[in-house]
């Protein structure tokens, strides 16, 4: 059974409604964003009261929310309003008379609320054991240490990119003497806290800011596959955005690709703030999240209802139920190949043909569930669907880098395709790294042809030496015609990576009355 909901997230730069789907074996899924910039902060008077103008585009917004939720027929509504309202001294007000005239009721987040679900969403959608989260956002800025997934600090700071901008900028571009004085205030405001310092983990930013810093980052280097959501920047890639916006007016700021046009005059300080915090954690990488506050909300009323575990393999098989689903995976055949792929990658490891590793088997087992998944659209071009669908969907808990690995493994069809899937990705892989994917390829290639009837006939595996060769004895249940052909035409991509012939022998396994 679905269940939807929808959040609206009120923020102090935007105002956002996105609706969610959930199905208990299929997991959650978006299908709706909309925004609007409604820079809310800005509205907050010399006496921190949200004006008249100001509730009047909270109230045209919600009103124009409420007909998109009627639209969708969702009945489960929440309504979380952030720092402009949580700062305003008429919060109350705003909150009633928003109750009065929407019929939503909203509720105020505390700084330690905001700050948790952002957490929440990261370790739900991300592999980052421990990590600082940092979400930028246009009046209060979040910032949590967590370990092994679990919540050890956070702190809320009442900055964020339209108060840093308000406060920082007079003109349209940061001069010398205004970038040094948020430098020093940055770093002061992070060094107040005695948690932060030299934490040498990740750096996980979420928000639009840290969405855009990605998204300009990724159109500078041509980045070969879409998706912003774990994306991973290193100091230089950091520092090197943030050079180039501090240093562009307006004009070149709305020029540049990758930087949503209502960003242009706040982008500069939330960029610098990035930097800061990164030198001040001695931070091990940056990644931006797209999943942050409203799914963490989400995720919170689910674990209510479900077992979630924060555990970091759940946070991808969640994924792999959703691609299962999409893509009509027959599960006791995918598993049943991670089965064949495993005996056959632990023999040759036994044998001393490949080294066996942890990272290794977790490929094989993943590519191996999702291999040849490209079917469901075209048969005859499988490899290159599944090549496709991999490479450029976001996968939660997967970094990129390991989902091209993934998708090389997955599509594997011969050496020559899997060298062109690879060409947009010179420098990714080393060379020992390439050999290992592309052996787990040939490996789930082989697998593969075990079943070519879709019977499960082959029920045990056994291997050995033979010379300078390999000897592959098969135990089978019933007729292995095409079992017998497929594999004998697909071995060649194992021999030629292992540089050895394979002997194939099927024998007949007599079943018990």
């Amino acid at each position: 059974m679905k269940n939807k909901t929808a959040v609206i997230d009120i923020g102090s730069n935007t105002i956002r409604l996105v609706l969610y789907e959930y199905d208990p074996e299929k997991g959650m899924k978006e299908i709706e964003n909309i925004k609007t910039v409604a820079r809310l902060k800005m509205y907050l008077d010399d006496n921190q009261m949200l004006t008249e103008e100001g509730a009047g585009i909270l109230e045209e917004a919600l009103l124009a929310f409420n007909e998109i939720i009627a639209f969708h027929q969702i009945k489960d509504i929440r309504a979380a309003a952030t720092a402009a309202v949580r700062q305003a001294g008429n919060s109350e007000e705003i909150v009633q008379r928003m109750k009065e005239k929407t019929g939503i009721r909203i509720k105020i987040l505390t700084e330690e609320e905001e700050a948790f679900f952002g957490y929440l969403a990261v370790i739900h959608s991300t592999p980052v054991m421990s990590a600082v989260t940092i979400d930028i956002g246009g009046g209060s800025t979040e910032v949590t240490y967590y370990e092994h997934k679990q919540l050890q600090h956070s702190h809320s700071f009442p900055f964020g990119a339209v108060s840093l901008k308000n406060d920082f900028m007079e003109g349209e571009k940061l001069t010398k003497s205004e970038r040094k004085k948020l430098i020093k205030f940055i770093r002061d405001s992070f060094n107040s806290l005695d948690w932060l310092a030299d934490k040498k983990v990740p750096i996980v930013a979420i928000g639009g800011s840290a969405r855009n810093i990605a998204q300009v980052h990724q159109q500078s280097v041509n980045y070969p596959i879409a998706g912003v959501h774990q994306y991973w920047m290193t100091e230089d890639d950091l520092k090197e955005v943030n050079g180039q916006l501090v240093e562009m007016t307006k004009d070149e700021l709305e020029k540049l690709d990758g930087l949503s046009s209502d960003r242009t005059d706040i982008i500069a300080p939330a960029s610098q703030v990035f930097c800061e915090l990164y030198e001040i954690v001695n931070a091990k990488g940056f990644m931006f999240s797209r999943k942050g506050l409203r799914d963490g909300i989400v995720f919170k009323e689910l674990m209510k209802k479900y077992a979630a575990t924060l555990d970091k393999e759940k946070v991808f098989l969640s994924s792999m139920n959703e691609l299962a689903f999409d893509y009509a995976i027959e599960r006791s055949e995918a598993e049943y190949m991670i089965s064949l792929a495993t005996e056959l990658y632990s023999h040759l490891g036994a044998l001393g043909e490949l080294k066996e590793t942890e990272i290794g088997l977790q490929l094989l087992k993943r590519a191996a569930f999702l291999y040849y998944l490209g079917e469901y659209i075209d048969s005859d071009s499988s490899s290159q669907h599944t090549f496709y669908i991999i490479a450029n969907r976001s996968i939660d808990g997967v970094l990129h880098k390991d989902r091209i690995a993934l998708a090389l493994a997955a599509s594997f069809k011969s050496k020559s395709m899997f060298n062109q899937f690879l060409e947009p990705f010179d420098g990714w892989f080393t060379d020992e790294e390439l050999h290992e994917i592309r052996l787990i390829g040939a490996c789930i290639k082989l697998a593969y042809s075990l079943n070519g009837s879709k019977r499960n006939l082959v029920n045990q595996i056994e291997m050995r030496k033979k010379g300078d060769d390999l000897l592959l004895s098969l135990y089978a249940e019933g007729r292995t015609l095409a079992e017998e052909y497929q594999a004998g035409k697909q071995k060649k991509h194992l021999e030629k990576t292992l540089k050895k012939s394979i002997e194939l022998n099927f024998i007949p396994v007599t079943q018990e009355a």
